[in-house]
């Protein structure tokens, strides 16, 4: 039986891919085998030391302390692409909202009064302070083009905008599913100085702090909109702010609001909706629950955001061995030899890693005994290990 111990409202749709019959899920629970979390800050929480893996049902891990996880060799798992369709949509609607003036012109409505005669005139009167542009022709700019960004540059290019997309980093799988009408960008400067339109979708790392800064909003089109759906701090707030007041840029549109932004009449802040459909709750749910299961029985890795994917079939009659180490000459060589003195027969064996950690995934023919593992588990440079037992 395993523990699951969830930190936020999960849905239902995802907690029902954790069958009764072997897992235990609960707000509070001892000693659990994993936690699923969604926004709970678990930086200052005290994770019991039995945790084997955490599942994040959304994309961004910045609420989890994962360098902390992974000096543990506890690998968290999150949903890329599950929500990718609720912030295109999101996007999509940012476009549109900039592009038309639609905040100012509602809120210009909000405050009419008098009759409805004195109402129409007042309309007429009032409706020139609102004409805005329509998107064919224009120029989007996408920065990052993984399952979001993808979609985004693919919806735009629809609704007859020109594309240019930026990753240096993009997958052959992400690649495989972009447009062939969106244009490469050679650089984020390069993206930048042909786009009217940038929306970025990078996480947050420190090289993509300020990523849009005031030297880079300089290089854009006149009359420019930025987009950012993504994280706060990827965009230099007081750099748009100036450039706002400056009427270098006509809106900025985005998904965390600020003291700074608020009331301004050219910004347009949701309150964090990017994912918040409930079909994207959904996906994410049942992704990240999958992603547990088949880790917490098989020892398979997929979307792990500080563990290499590692998938190997669970045969049956056999007993699988999953150990988590500093990525470092030998470790394969001594946890065979720990295997061989025992006379215990390797039918299979699973090598990756990612940065400073390795993953290990080794089937052998028959029992390990606790022995065998903690004979393996005080090999110098071993951080966990596993083992697992075929149904």
């Amino acid at each position: 039986m395993f523990k699951i111990l969830t930190l936020n409202n999960i849905s239902i749709n995802g907690l029902e891919r954790l069958p009764r019959e072997n897992y235990e899920i609960a707000s509070e629970i001892a000693h659990p085998d994993a936690i699923l979390v969604r926004s709970a800050d678990m930086h200052k929480l005290d994770i019991p030391a039995t945790v084997k893996a955490i599942g994040r049902a959304g994309a961004g891990t910045n609420n989890i302390p994962v360098a902390a996880m992974s000096k543990r060799g506890v690998p968290v798992f999150n949903a890329p692409g599950a929500n990718a369709n609720a912030v295109k949509e999101l996007v999509l609607a940012g476009l549109f909202l900039a592009a038309r003036n639609i905040p100012q012109s509602l809120d210009f409505v909000k405050k009419l009064d008098g009759d409805d005669k004195a109402m129409h005139e007042a309309v007429e009167n009032g409706k020139k302070k609102f004409v805005g542009f329509e998107l064919p022709g224009r120029t989007l700019g996408v920065i990052g083009l993984g399952a979001i960004g993808v979609k985004v540059a693919n919806a735009a290019l629809e609704l007859g905008m020109t594309v240019y997309g930026y990753d240096p980093a993009m997958t052959v799988q992400n690649a495989w599913q972009l447009n062939s009408g969106v244009r490469q960008a050679l650089s984020v400067d390069d993206l930048m100085s042909k786009s009217q339109f940038v929306s970025v979708h990078v996480p947050l790392l420190d090289a993509t702090r300020k990523l849009v800064n005031a030297e880079r909003i300089k290089l854009m089109k006149k009359q420019g909109v930025v987009l950012n759906f993504a994280r706060e701090a990827i965009v230099d707030e007081t750099a748009v702010i100036e450039a706002l007041n400056d009427g270098k840029l006509h809106a900025y549109v985005c998904d965390f609001p600020s003291n700074a932004l608020k009331g301004h009449p050219r910004v347009i802040a949701t309150p964090h909706l990017g994912a918040s459909t409930i079909e994207a709750e959904d996906n994410c749910a049942v992704m990240v629950a999958d992603q547990l299961r088949e880790f917490l029985e098989a020892g398979n890795i997929r979307n792990s955001v500080n563990f290499p994917e590692a998938v190997l079939p669970l045969l049956p009659g056999k007993t699988r061995l999953c150990i988590v180490n500093e990525n470092v000459p030998n470790m394969v060589g001594q946890i065979s030899t720990a295997l061989a003195k025992r006379t215990l027969n390797i039918a299979d064996l699973l090598n990756k890693s990612r940065g400073d950690l390795a993953y290990t995934i080794v089937d052998v023919d028959s029992p390990v005994s606790e022995d065998a593992a903690a004979e393996i588990r005080a090999i110098q440079g071993v951080l966990a290990v596993r083992v697992i037992s075929a149904r």
